[in-house]
């Protein structure tokens, strides 16, 4: 069990909004509730499990009585490495990331902006960074006396302890005291989907809510598990939700799907960014497609075909993850380039509902 609410320490992470949507309630035909995760500090949820990660990692230290510094280390290309800088600076440690060189400076700069001690860029891929993170980086802070502390994006239970703080503000938002008869989250590495799991468990929901696991088609490594029967590897990312690119989910991801309340759902690149663009019309919420994937289950009858039985009094709360790897120009680049592909994913889905 993490920190969590250590009177010692400041939580990095807020309680955010449960927002019923009228206008996504009536597209999808049923009650929709947006928790908007997107308001974080860093941008995007993973403030609630890096946050605490973070807590938890400083917590035990000072439990052992170690005087040395402190220093974590993340290697990431976007939201765990703003959620690891936003959270160590907040609390007042020392943070290093280490992107592939071909990040964009945009991303640079907003870890800079957001209290990076230092960015470092290492290698075309996100696994050479990671390993310049712990071969070099890390000894280097073990010489100059430092504790180098190594921040999981996903697979830590610390992680999954924050990101379970979710379901119990949902809990304590639902109108009326009641539960949602679903929940949508996307999945990258499984990290949310584990601590979904968990928080459900605290709040004595169980099985009775449905955990609606959503990717996009090229960074499926979760679904493409629950069909080998096994976890596997995939042989890499093609989709434009990088957010998502994780090659292989956590174990605890994927023994989550023998449980029969846990679906594993994949849609398209253009349904996802579609999603993002229809939220930011709808609700003038601007999120990437790791997140827009989600929200997408709203529109166009796929909620009906994968949510049985439905009925217009079904409550679904979709988590608005966010992410920075967005911008007004590609929203509409997306519009530009997959309306048509959107379009006629749609009708399929009306097919069905026929």
């Amino acid at each position: 069990m993490g920190s969590l609410g250590d009177a010692n320490n400041k939580k990095p992470w807020v309680e955010t909004p449960l927002h019923e949507s009228p206008t996504l309630s009536r597209a999808a035909g049923c009650r929709i509730f947006l928790k908007l995760e997107n308001l974080q500090p860093s941008g995007s949820f993973k403030s609630r499990g890096i946050g605490n990660l973070v807590l938890t990692e400083a917590a035990y230290h000072k439990a052992i009585g170690s005087t040395r510094p402190l220093h974590f280390f993340a290697s990431s290309a976007g939201n765990a490495g703003l959620a690891a800088v936003s959270a160590t600076s907040a609390l007042g440690y020392t943070s290093t990331v280490v992107v592939p060189t071909t990040t964009e400076e945009s991303i640079v700069e907003k870890l800079k902006v957001n209290g990076a001690s230092e960015v470092i860029a290492h290698g075309p891929t996100l696994l050479e960074a990671d390993l310049y993170l712990k071969e070099v980086a890390m000894p280097r802070a073990e010489a100059r006396g430092e504790i180098p502390i190594y921040v999981s994006p996903f697979d830590n239970e610390a992680i999954w302890d924050g990101a379970a703080t979710m379901v119990e503000e949902i809990h304590r938002q639902m109108p009326d005291g009641e539960a949602p008869d679903a929940i949508v989250c996307s999945v990258g590495g499984g990290g949310l989907l584990a601590g979904l799991a968990n928080g459900m468990e605290r709040v004595g929901w169980g099985s009775e809510v449905q955990l609606l696991a959503v990717e996009t088609k090229g960074a499926d490594s979760l679904y493409q598990s629950w069909q080998a029967g096994q976890l596997v590897t995939i042989s890499g990312i093609t989709s434009i939700a990088t957010s998502l690119g994780v090659v292989r989910v956590c174990q605890r991801a994927f023994d989550l799907l023998a449980r029969k309340n846990v679906t594993s759902l994949v849609l398209e690149d253009a349904e996802a960014a579609m999603g993002c663009w229809r939220l930011a019309d709808d609700e003038r919420i601007i999120v990437e497609p790791a997140c827009g994937v989600s929200v997408a289950l709203a529109y166009d009858d796929r909620l009906r075909q994968v949510l049985r039985p439905f009925d217009k009094n079904k409550k679904v709360v979709i988590v608005v993850c966010g992410g920075s790897k967005i911008s007004v120009d590609a929203l509409v680049q997306y519009k530009a380039q997959y309306a048509e592909r959107a379009r006629e994913l749609a009708a399929q889905w009306a097919g069905m509902s026929g």
